[in-house]
């Protein structure tokens, strides 16, 4: 008998107006997914992206296209994993919401955390960065003393002001921070931009060059002094060879690579490729952030923050501990919603 399949979408305020290169928001509408099966529920998140062609209403009408794939045995969810990628073309963040419900619900069945499922040492978690958003320098000033548990930021930067929104925050901590343009910046002046933050103490720029500008990225990666990462140039595994000569790691977010199961396949194929790893995140739930942090003990660098910059998480997830996810050993993905906590 098929799982029972529930979608409903959610309303998230954010902590703070959240400023990118793209532009600003204030709240986030993300899909809650629940897979009923043998008495245990698994959850799921889809965080649709505007800069992939999704939104709230395409990952619902995906889901209902989806859900004759999960007619199978549920313990065979790898299987069911792979089923979801081949069923339809591009709607990562829906397929990334069952995959992640149905990891959820294999561990609760089987009685083990999602982590020991893949075999993986929680003991070997990252530090995650914590996002802040571009701003004026005063709000800018806020935000980093209220990131103060967080001893690795990072700092969203866009096609102006850049010396000013840095060292704004640079004036305020001494700690690691990584940079996030975006796809702001053309490759001379990402490079000028490059090695100024590398005199900063400036650890990694994710994105500077539009996504598409694949050869531009090799100039760049041949002159920066900096290691450079790539995020919106990455959906899936099958990207990465063509981003290997451009880059010096990917950012890995289950949302694009359409859940656990492509998000594995990339790291490997990264790996093959000799690029470093970071495990990225959208504004998501605990539900989103948990499915990803299972996956941390595989990354060099995680940016698992999204459900911090939320003004309330409807789930109860896994604390940071001095910049560490602390995996617990609930099962599955250890996360419970909070109204029922």
């Amino acid at each position: 008998m098929p799982p029972q399949l529930n979608a409903r979408v959610i309303e998230l305020p954010l902590r703070h107006a959240w400023t990118i290169s793209r532009g600003t928001s204030t709240s986030k509408r993300n899909v809650l997914v629940e897979l009923r099966s043998g008495g245990h529920v698994g959850f799921g998140e889809a965080a649709p992206n505007v800069r992939y062609g999704e939104s709230a209403e395409t990952v619902l009408e995906a889901l209902s296209r989806l859900e004759p794939v999960l007619d199978g045995d549920l313990r065979c969810f790898r299987e069911l994993s792979e089923a979801l990628q081949e069923a339809l073309p591009g709607n990562g963040a829906a397929k990334a919401a069952l995959d992640i419900a149905l990891h959820d619900l294999a561990g609760k069945a089987l009685g083990a955390p999602l982590y020991r499922l893949l075999g993986l040492n929680p003991q070997r978690m990252p530090i995650t960065s914590f996002s802040i958003g571009i701003d004026e320098p005063e709000t800018l000033a806020r935000k980093v003393r209220e990131a103060e548990p967080y001893p690795v930021l990072k700092v969203k930067l866009g096609a102006e002001r850049v010396r000013e929104v840095f060292g704004a925050v640079r004036a305020a901590t001494s700690k690691v921070v990584r940079v996030d343009a975006n796809e702001a910046w053309g490759p001379q002046e990402a490079l000028e931009h490059i090695e100024w933050l590398a005199t900063q103490g400036v650890e990694l720029v994710e994105q500077p060059l539009p996504a598409a500008d694949v050869e531009g990225a090799k100039w760049l990666r041949a002159r920066s002094p900096l290691p450079l990462v790539a995020d919106e140039a990455l959906l899936r595994a099958s990207d990465v060879p063509r981003l290997a000569e451009g880059y010096h790691g990917i950012n890995v977010k289950l949302q694009k690579a359409g859940g656990i199961r492509e998000a594995l396949r990339t790291i490997d194929v990264a790996r093959a490729c000799g690029l470093k790893v970071m495990i990225g995140c959208m504004v998501e739930t605990s539900v989103g952030i948990a499915a990803a942090a299972h996956l941390g003990p595989l990354a060099d660098w995680l940016d698992l923050d999204g459900n911090l910059l939320l003004s309330e998480d409807p789930f109860i997830g896994h604390p940071v501990v001095e910049g560490r996810i602390q995996l617990g050993e609930g099962n599955g993905l250890g996360v419970v919603p909070r109204a029922a906590a």
